[in-house]
């Protein structure tokens, strides 16, 4: 959902409050209802944050991984007006994250990009996601990208494309896998992680 209102600059965002426990990203100046999570949603989101942590562990990376709206990330304006992402997971170094504790978790333009973002597809954002993200996080560097469609339904009543989309930044463009059912998911960032994309659709082991 749309705020109709004058546009929004990157500061006023941050302190934005409308009363009510609404989230909102910026999207070029224009505030925008993160609406509520179906339940899949976080079911997939928690998963996928916690099998990260355990790569994190076993490959011993100073790295943390945070879901739920966290970490923000500032990408550059367009014709004047800010935007502002909040992905569903981050992974992170975690000297970065120690860093946001005392201020607004956002990650800004003059930070090292996050080495991995994932965004679960929900219905209604498939557009956002798939084309306005992938070119801002391109620009703003995020190596590795991952979508997850997993809806049954899109926002035309047509049955949803299952997959599990991985984008990887080679030489400036992001080069693109999919993946369905019992394809193993490929994610450049975790190389010893072999999860396919039913489970990471299903949440599940």
């Amino acid at each position: 959902m749309t705020v109709a209102t004058r546009p929004v600059s990157f500061e006023e965002w941050l302190t934005y409050e409308d009363g009510t426990d609404r989230r909102f990203e910026l999207d070029r100046g224009v505030l925008v209802e993160m609406g509520q999570a179906k339940g899949r949603h976080g079911d997939i989101m928690e998963f996928l944050s916690d099998q990260f942590k355990a790569e994190i562990a076993s490959m011993g990376l100073p790295w943390v991984s945070k879901m739920g709206g966290q970490v923000a990330i500032r990408v550059p304006q367009v014709g004047r007006r800010d935007t502002s992402r909040v992905p569903d997971v981050v992974v992170l170094p975690s000297e970065q994250w120690r860093s946001l504790a005392n201020k607004e978790a956002v990650i800004e333009l003059s930070e090292p990009a996050p080495p991995l973002v994932v965004e679960v597809v929900s219905t209604g954002t498939e557009t956002t996601d798939h084309r306005k993200k992938r070119a801002e996080y391109n620009i703003v560097g995020i190596p590795c990208y991952v979508l997850v469609d997993w809806i049954d339904f899109d926002h035309n009543k047509k049955p949803g494309d299952k997959r599990v989309t991985v984008l990887t930044l080679v030489e400036g463009l992001y080069d693109e896998a999919v993946y369905r059912g019992d394809e193993v998911v490929l994610i450049p960032t975790f190389p010893g992680l072999q999860l396919t994309a039913s489970q990471i659709i299903h949440a599940s082991v």
